[in-house]
């Protein structure tokens, strides 16, 4: 089975190869192509080192994986830290955000001669995957290489879990790999154990990275310009920006001064959105195209981006962030927050960051991905609405500060009750490193 999975992903990497080769910047094609094929050892200077590889598919991931990384740099400051992402996003956010002395690399392909030629030059002492970032051969080669592999932060959509129940006689010899489970919540570690067949010693409920992420305390400066209120509509999907900034023109009408930002999950929307903007004639700025000298400022008053204004502040306009990394921080101007990912079908997005900041939370009927926010909606930290019933919702906040501020707080309390994963999770770390 697994020479058929590796027949198939060779082919498959065959043809998306020229697709991803060009689509990087021509000063990261080099490296990118050299790491995704395990050329990276030169990047290491001790010999022999001794290594915690983490590996963090993208931005999600990195940043749930932040708290773990300080932790782990802490606890074994002699100990050298590779940091592997896929994306080129992740990748930013990776060197942003870990602490000094991580290596961060790409992950190699998924091919089995290319982690074994990696893992005669360098030897982890432990492979550590953040979510469910199941590679076959990436997790054979090292279980083969006596390398102690283990999940944390572990989720299974139930999407996934259909999936890989089709395939349960191929996911169960992958799975089998895995030293241990460290899921988020039971119901991650309740499919899994029906995946790996009864043997459920090694999987364990250790709770969510991201109630122990901590977010920046320190809001963009020009983000402090921005007068109240402040909606912010947070990793949105495709779909949702244009229903979100049409209920923002409504709720203008009465409110004139209020503020939307719109920040798209994924950076090749950036221009998609804005482009759907300007066709509608709605006025907003990109935050890309701020100056760095003085606060930035919004718009005329005119159809399309507009232009600038030395006099002008930032009220009753609509901001695109369209950069990456800044989202988290930026949730501590809003007043109310607006969960991408959630309206459309596409399964939500974590409500961990607003809730750092005490914000209210609103969410769309689908966050499927994120059970834990049945906890929120119990504890009345969050509310559900659908996507005819956001207008009312967000102009009942707006009318009831005192509200919106409450639930918020409510958030924040059930945020710091739930942190201490990490803690968890470096017990088990600490059965496999010496």
């Amino acid at each position: 089975m697994y020479l058929l999975y590796s027949l198939i992903y060779i082919i498959a990497l065959t043809f998306l190869f020229p697709f991803e080769y060009f689509k990087r910047e021509k000063d990261l094609r080099k490296r990118w192509l050299r790491e995704k094929f395990g050329f990276f050892t030169s990047l290491f200077i001790l010999h022999p080192p001794s290594f915690i590889w983490i590996h963090a598919v993208s931005v999600g991931e990195v940043i749930a994986a932040t708290p773990l990384l300080k932790s782990l740099r802490k606890r074994y400051p002699s100990k050298e830290i590779i940091l592997s992402t896929i994306t080129d996003t992740g990748q930013k956010v990776a060197k942003e955000r870990a602490p000094g002395g991580t290596v961060v690399v790409y992950l190699p392909f998924d091919i089995a001669f290319i982690f074994k030629s990696l893992l005669k030059k360098i030897k982890p002492e432990i492979l550590i995957v953040i979510e469910t970032e199941l590679w076959p051969n990436l997790l054979r080669v090292f279980k083969e290489n006596n390398v102690p592999v283990i999940l944390l932060n572990g989720r299974i959509s139930e999407k996934s879990f259909k999936g890989y129940r089709r395939i349960s006689f191929f996911m169960r010899r992958v799975l089998s790999y895995v030293d241990f489970f460290g899921m988020q919540n039971e119901v991650y570690a309740d499919r899994i154990k029906s995946l790996v067949a009864n043997n459920s010693s090694r999987i364990a409920n250790l709770g969510n990275f991201k109630f122990d992420t901590t977010p920046s305390s320190h809001i963009p400066d020009w983000a402090g310009e921005i007068k109240h209120p402040v909606i912010i509509a947070g990793s949105t999907h495709e779909g949702e920006e244009e229903f979100i900034s049409s209920v923002y023109l409504e709720l203008k009408k009465d409110f004139p001064d209020l503020n939307l930002i719109i920040a798209p999950r994924h950076p090749e929307r950036f221009k998609l959105v804005g482009d759907m903007l300007k066709s509608k004639g709605i006025s907003f700025i990109k935050r890309s195209e701020f100056r760095t000298s003085n606060p930035p400022v919004p718009p005329l008053a005119k159809g399309g981006e507009g232009g600038f204004s030395e006099l002008q502040t930032f009220a009753g306009t609509i901001i695109l962030l369209d950069t990456v990394g800044e989202l988290s921080a930026v949730y501590g101007v809003s007043d109310i927050t607006i969960i991408g990912k959630s309206f459309k079908g596409y399964g939500g997005q974590n409500p961990f960051e607003p809730a750092f900041w005490g914000k209210p939370i609103l969410c769309g009927p689908h966050m499927e991905n994120f059970p834990v926010i049945q906890d929120f909606y119990k504890a009345g930290a969050a509310t559900e609405v659908k996507e005819e019933e956001l207008y009312l919702k967000l102009r009942e906040l707006l009318t009831m500060p005192e509200k919106a501020k409450d639930i918020g707080l409510k958030a924040q309390e059930l945020y710091r009750k739930n942190s201490g994963a990490v803690e968890e999770a470096m017990k088990v770390i600490e059965r496999y490193i010496s």
